[in-house]
């Protein structure tokens, strides 16, 4: 068995399996493998060849096996933080051995840059993901729909963090213009550096369960972890002047340990988000022209100026901002692009039924909640 340790680059005080959301659905997965030497595993980070995996003897380095490695046809088919694996300790190996992937729950995924069909995993199994947006010179309307697209195909649950309040004169019109368009997703005005609104974003964590954070570089996403995380385990940087980007001061995925039980993944800046997500993403993530388009003359209505399209008359009567109809078509049309070039309707349909799943174990848990008075 490989030698654990309990201080590995980073993991001072590494989670329980259960802290970190073993549950007895992943226990019914992994026992459905029926190979009674296969063990529970969560990927903290990946390192090129290795993963730093949580087990239930503590945090080892991990290799892939044969096997799975000859079945990694592109990066969706790697174990990704967030992860759960079924691993063996063999006793004279240095490492653990991945010989499964166990199905997501919830996956965060974007198209590689390029002209590559690769899709690349942000996270794996998060219940809650935090879009962080900067009140500075990062704020725009139209990446965050793009982040909600992303979230809300990936499956797991939104919330926007309008991040550096504190500097912002305008932060409550700013909040309302993204409530405006977010729906039923939570939106929350926070400073790191004064720590307004935290404890309503520490509201949205529990033991057991996995948030994330999300955004471009320079929003502040590393200093509000270190918030959270109660200590400055993450490195933070300065934005530019001119346009308030940030450097990548975190330059991996890495699961850690929140006080409070679950685990925190903070993510490294995107500077572009290129989109593989489904139709029924974006019509969640612009439900507000879902419910307009049902009063539309025709069924497959484009809004691009058909007679007796809703939509359009709410642009024109000043009730749907002419820039949300513009987002939503953007995406619409990156959709159909990438499906005449790539095509990749199997890997939507998989990711469909992964998020059925998620939200059926999730749903589950709430109930279970629920009757032990925990919400």
């Amino acid at each position: 068995m490989p030698s654990p340790s309990s201080t590995p680059s980073g993991v001072p005080n590494p989670p329980t399996l259960s802290q970190a959301g073993w549950d007895p659905a992943w226990h019914e997965l992994l026992r459905q493998l029926a190979d009674s030497a296969l063990q529970p595993a969560r990927v903290l980070r990946e390192d090129r060849t290795l993963w730093l995996v949580l087990t239930a003897h503590g945090v080892v380095p991990a290799e892939a096996t044969g096997l799975l490695l000859r079945g990694m046809l592109d990066r969706h088919d790697r174990p990704a933080a967030g992860d759960w694996l079924a691993i063996t300790m063999p006793a004279q190996s240095p490492h653990a051995l991945i010989h499964a992937i166990l199905p997501r729950r919830s996956c965060l995924v974007r198209r590689a840059a390029g002209t590559s069909n690769a899709d690349q995993i942000i996270a794996a199994n998060v219940d809650t993901v935090f879009v962080v947006c900067g009140l500075d010179g990062d704020f725009n309307l139209r990446r965050i729909e793009r982040y909600l697209a992303l979230v809300h195909d990936g499956g797991a649950e939104p919330v926007i963090v309008l991040n550096k309040c504190d500097t912002c004169s305008e932060a409550e019109l700013r909040s309302a213009e993204v409530v405006a368009i977010a729906g039923a997703v939570p939106v929350l005005l926070t400073s790191a550096a004064t720590g307004a609104g935290l404890e309503a974003l520490r509201s949205h964590l529990r033991p057991g369960a996995t948030a994330a954070l999300i955004g471009s570089s320079g929003t502040g996403k590393s200093s509000l972890a270190n918030r959270l995380l109660e200590e400055a385990s993450q490195e933070t940087g300065e934005v530019r002047a001119d346009d308030s980007r940030g450097r990548h001061t975190t330059t991996s995925r890495e699961l850690l340990p929140l006080p409070g039980g679950g685990v925190l993944l903070d993510t490294p800046g995107m500077r572009e988000l290129h989109l593989a997500v489904d139709e029924a993403s974006i019509d969640a993530s612009f439900d507000d022209i879902a419910r307009l388009a049902a009063s539309c003359r025709f069924s497959d209505c484009t809004h691009a100026g058909e007679p007796g399209c809703a939509v359009v008359a709410a642009m024109q009567d000043g009730t749907l901002p002419a820039g949300r109809l513009a987002g939503f078509r953007k995406l619409k049309r990156e959709l159909e692009s990438d499906r005449l070039r790539h095509g990749g309707a199997g890997k939507a349909e998989e990711r469909a039924r992964q998020r059925r799943f998620g939200r059926m174990v999730r749903e589950v848990g709430r109930r279970k909640r629920q009757m032990r008075g925990e919400e």
